[in-house]
């Protein structure tokens, strides 16, 4: 029997009509999609018809599933991976599967779209010839602080994901740390509410309300480029 197909499939951040007619045609094909949440995800699924059988996969299973997926995937069947928002692998546990996947020769391909950290890059004013995707930066002041010191030499534009429970304190940092560095905060991304912030740390902090919701993407050029 032919070995099935791990699809990598990237869904919206935001707006439900911002996914590709591919990655519907691989929902409607596939046995079953692997989703980080599939009480979030059933909403984007349910709006666009889809109704494959949906299973969890995320961070507290992925060890305990990830060895009967690739036997089942090796047997034959077919899914496709999605994560709450956007693409899949990017700071979560996709990656985990996808790995044990290439190791064990199953094909893994993918059906591309949205992304935070590039919608909020091209549309920062940033430069964009050289960036690097940091993840989340450590929730505690003084990790944190040492981590924004080791990267106050970079010549590329910083990508950071951070959540409204920590961007005031990231900006405190900043602040501190690089009080020259003009830094943009993007949150909202393709929501009604979208939102672009711009200013150093301390400007930031005074624009920032006082209970910040949604998601951040973090920018910032340490040169000061931008």
């Amino acid at each position: 029997m032919p070995e099935g197909t791990l699809h990598i499939v990237s869904t919206p951040i935001g707006n439900l009509q911002d996914i590709t007619l591919r990655a519907l045609d691989v929902f409607n094909t596939v046995d079953e999609i692997l989703c980080e949440d599939t009480r979030h995800s059933s909403r984007l699924l349910s709006h666009h018809g889809i109704k494959v059988r949906t299973s969890p996969y995320h961070d507290h299973n992925k060890e305990r599933r990830t060895p009967e997926l690739v036997s089942r995937l090796k047997s034959g069947e077919s899914f496709a991976l999605i994560c709450d928002a956007g693409t899949p692998g990017i700071s979560d546990e996709a990656f985990f599967l996808v790995r044990a996947c290439r190791r064990e020769g199953v094909p893994v391909t993918t059906a591309p779209g949205a992304s935070a950290m590039l919608s909020a890059l091209v549309a920062s004013g940033l430069p964009t010839d050289r960036f690097a995707f940091e993840g989340f930066l450590p929730r505690k002041h003084g990790e944190r602080k040492r981590k924004l010191s080791a990267l106050a030499l970079e010549d590329r534009t910083l990508i950071f994901y951070c959540s409204p429970y920590q961007i005031r304190s990231t900006c405190e940092d900043l602040a501190e740390v690089l009080p020259e560095v003009r830094v943009v905060l993007a949150r909202e991304l393709t929501k009604l509410h979208e939102e672009y912030l711009f200013g150093t740390g301390a400007e930031l902090l005074l624009k920032l309300p006082k209970e910040p919701k949604g998601e951040f993407v973090v920018l910032f050029h340490p040169q000061g480029k931008g």
